[in-house]
């Protein structure tokens, strides 16, 4: 399978689950992937193997990158290198998969808990860019296996949230080009609407439904996601 748009430099920073498959997909697709994790490029061969994507040090991910994942643990985006995103390409759409987890992996994060701040917020002050919420409330596997044309009635739909419009519609378009649908989840601070504990999180549902869910969300933070 082949890209159905332009083929684009992605950088994948992180390479677990959805950072892993996305790899895989993108590349499926024709797209020119780098892919880097914080045990270093060495430890990639296997995929590198499998997917052709290029195994290179987190500092290099970005480089010349028209689309930057950064698929990494909540706590460990404070530790990514500083100028993480330099070289990137003009316009570059920066999209966030993280998901705080205060109790379980995490931590207490004194800017989500104190300040209010949604965790792609939070996420944007430490790497300094604008970012595109996506795919964090997906689970990995579907990447993989629930991929769907444009029209199957049985294609699933991700929320997607920016302040970035041009970022949010590239990312809208190389989601579609994944075979997924995509709702407009407004801004960075609407993004809250898609945190774990909401009902759109981990929903396996189409347009209709997902608009729904990310309208009947709420604010208030359930206690199994407060520090």
């Amino acid at each position: 399978m082949t890209s159905e748009g332009p083929v684009m430099k992605i950088g994948i920073i992180g390479a677990g689950n959805i950072g892993g498959n996305l790899t895989r997909r993108l590349s499926a697709l024709g797209h020119d992937v780098s892919v880097a994790n914080s045990r270093g490029p060495q430890t990639l061969t296997a995929l590198e193997k499998e997917t052709g994507a290029r195994p290179v040090a987190v500092g290099e991910a970005a480089r010349g990158a028209e689309v930057v994942v950064i698929t990494v643990p909540l706590k460990a985006v404070a530790d990514l290198p500083s100028g993480v995103l330099d070289g990137a390409a003009d316009g570059v759409a920066v999209i966030d998969t993280g998901n705080y987890y205060p109790r379980s992996r995490d931590g207490r994060i004194a800017g989500i808990e104190d300040e209010g701040l949604t965790e792609s917020r939070w996420t944007e002050r430490q790497v300094g860019h604008a970012v595109v919420k996506a795919f964090n409330g997906t689970y990995a596997a579907d990447i993989l296996d629930r991929h769907r044309p444009a029209g199957d009635q049985d294609r699933l739909a991700l929320p997607v949230a920016s302040d970035d419009e041009a970022a949010k519609a590239k990312v809208r378009a190389l989601i579609d080009e994944l075979g997924f649908d995509t709702v407009d989840a407004g801004g960075l601070d609407d993004s809250w609407r898609q945190q774990p504990g909401t009902p759109v999180y981990g929903l396996r549902e189409g347009v209709e439904a997902v608009t729904k869910a990310l309208a009947e969300a709420s604010p208030e933070r359930t206690p199994e996601f407060r520090g």
